[in-house]
């Protein structure tokens, strides 16, 4: 692993840059929202450079056969950004493959991390498994933790909301920055930081450790209200509270893990929680209390939504000029690494 080069002020005029981003491989859910999209909208208010990322480029690497769905998701995907208050004048949204910096960022930085290590990362083992591929992997898949790096880099950012399943992909973006500063004695990339989400991941309706949009045990943000009302009223709770005066867990128990994430009102979750452990407090009040706070929060998103929905012709427009900007400044990192590589033909 190459050693740090002695650190200068060289980036402290930059401030603080977020970069985060999703895949459009469909709507995004209420875990999108407690993991990232809360974090997101207390960022655009904080800082002044905010990059939001439409990874398609990323979702053809194990989707190559679906470039169609995953262009159409980018829309679906940009219109649920704008329905929970992201605003394209604080946060520059874009289309990863409207800007070519990136992939010529992530060939350049492919010299500098070997198939062994891409291999060990512990977020590609797990989704190699859990997609059944073997030696078979495709290349862009294996290469992900290479390309993110460079989305990370392109614009200096140097803090990025993930999940605690993200977190050897900074690590390896580190690794990587390190790798190329030390080769060139030159500190030509910036080193970001994780910001992990305290919410952590949300379980699904059915008690499952992860929502799962093709197991259908999410809740969107753009369900409908009868939508909502039938996910809530029938979600997995506590087995063993078969009835009301029984005493119930809270650990593990869905419902009270999305009024702790969801409810403002935390001194009433815990009142409620106290109260179903020792019995007494049957499942339905709970759900429909929670039924309650996700219709708060929802309906002023699928309200908004519903207006974008007729706006995708000025979003298109908006996604490509932003895609223009981020190109641009994208540009200017790629040709200071060139410089320092001697490319600069």
């Amino acid at each position: 692993m190459a050693e740090k080069i002695p650190k200068s002020d060289r980036f402290e005029h930059l401030g603080n840059i977020v970069l985060t981003g999703d895949r459009p491989s469909g709507r995004l859910h209420i875990g999108h929202y407690a993991g990232s999209i809360q974090k997101r909208l207390e960022f655009q208010d904080q800082y002044d450079h905010n990059f939001i990322m439409i990874a398609d480029m990323q979702a053809l690497t194990d989707h190559a056969a679906g470039g169609e769905a995953v262009s159409q998701s980018v829309m679906q995907l940009a219109i649920d950004y704008l329905a929970v208050g992201l605003d394209p004048e604080k946060s520059t949204i874009f289309i990863q493959s409207l800007v070519p910096e990136l992939t010529e960022l992530t060939v350049l930085y492919m010299n500098f991390v070997s198939l062994a290590r891409l291999k060990r990362n512990p977020t590609v083992k797990n989704e190699m498994q859990q997609k059944g591929f073997g030696e078979t992997v495709p290349i862009g898949f294996l290469n992900y933790p290479v390309s993110q790096a460079a989305d990370i880099t392109a614009f200096m950012a140097n803090l990025v909301p993930v999940g605690n399943d993200q977190l050897p992909m900074i690590e390896q973006t580190n690794e990587i920055v390190r790798s190329i500063n030390y080769t060139y004695q030159a500190e030509v990339l910036r080193e970001c930081e994780a910001i992990v989400s305290k919410t952590g991941r949300l379980p699904g309706t059915d008690g499952a450790a992860k929502m799962s949009k093709t197991v259908g045990n999410c809740i969107y943000l753009s369900d409908d209200e009868k939508t909502v009302k039938e996910k809530v009223m029938g979600m997995f709770t506590d087995p063993g509270h078969l009835r009301v005066e029984d005493p119930g867990k809270v650990e593990g128990n869905p419902v009270f893990t999305y009024l702790k994430a969801f409810d403002p009102d935390q001194d009433l979750v815990q009142e409620m929680a106290d109260h179903y452990r020792r019995g007494g407090l049957g499942d339905v009040k709970v759900k429909r209390h929670l039924l309650e706070v996700m219709q708060d929060l929802l309906t002023p998103i699928r309200t908004r939504r519903a207006e974008y929905e007729k706006e995708q012709d000025q979003i298109l427009a908006m996604l490509k000029e932003n895609s223009a900007k981020a190109s641009a400044i994208a540009h200017k990192t790629l040709t200071q690494l060139k410089q320092v590589m001697s490319l600069d033909y």
